[in-house]
């Protein structure tokens, strides 16, 4: 869903990005700039670093520049699948970095938290699968990433991180259905 609005605010990043490409900082700079945030993110919800509105903050941050990442790449003509494949493999560590977080935290069920993480990254295993065979992806479901960690950091900014919880375990559940039934009606064709 996201994704869709990503065209409209492209020239206000591609500004911002300018400004950034001004450091010299890599593309895979940033993409390591937001793991640090969401390393940092993971220990506010353990509770080692603030607790839950912190948490929230962090992953804003964290988002922040893992969108940069990218932009800074087209900007600098350096898009490659090197930093592609960093880039992916850093958003699922980041993941299970800020889930572990809470579930050190005791926030809620571990079981429902546990299952949320499988769940967010089986969404992201389905894209990379499908897309390994030729089937895209991006767009398919409501649940995608970004979506999932802007529902997590506002609703623990608010003070109700555990609500945000079930709400994207119930978005990750339907949007893995949507990708699987999409990509198997694709295959059939």
């Amino acid at each position: 869903m996201l994704n869709r609005i990503r065209k409209s605010i492209e020239p206000i990043l591609n500004k911002v990005a300018s400004v950034l490409v001004l450091t010299n900082i890599s593309p895979t700079g940033f993409s390591i700039i937001s793991l640090f945030f969401a390393v940092l993110s993971g220990l506010a919800y353990s509770g080692v670093l603030g607790g839950w509105v912190i948490g929230g903050i962090l992953i804003l941050i964290s988002g922040f520049f893992d969108i940069i990442d990218g932009t800074v790449a087209r900007l600098t003509k350096s898009v490659s699948l090197y930093g592609s494949f960093i880039d992916s493999n850093f958003d699922r560590i980041s993941e299970v970095i800020i889930y572990g977080g809470i579930l050190l935290s005791k926030i809620g069920d571990p079981l429902v938290i546990f299952s949320t993480l499988s769940l967010s990254l089986m969404v992201s295993y389905a894209r990379a699968k499908g897309e390994s065979l030729n089937i895209k992806l991006s767009g398919i479901g409501i649940g995608e990433r970004a979506e999932r960690l802007i529902i997590l950091a506002i609703t623990s900014i608010i003070g109700y991180p555990y609500f945000g919880i079930i709400i994207i375990l119930i978005l990750t559940t339907v949007t893995y259905i949507q990708r699987m039934v999409f990509t198997l009606t694709e295959l059939r064709k």
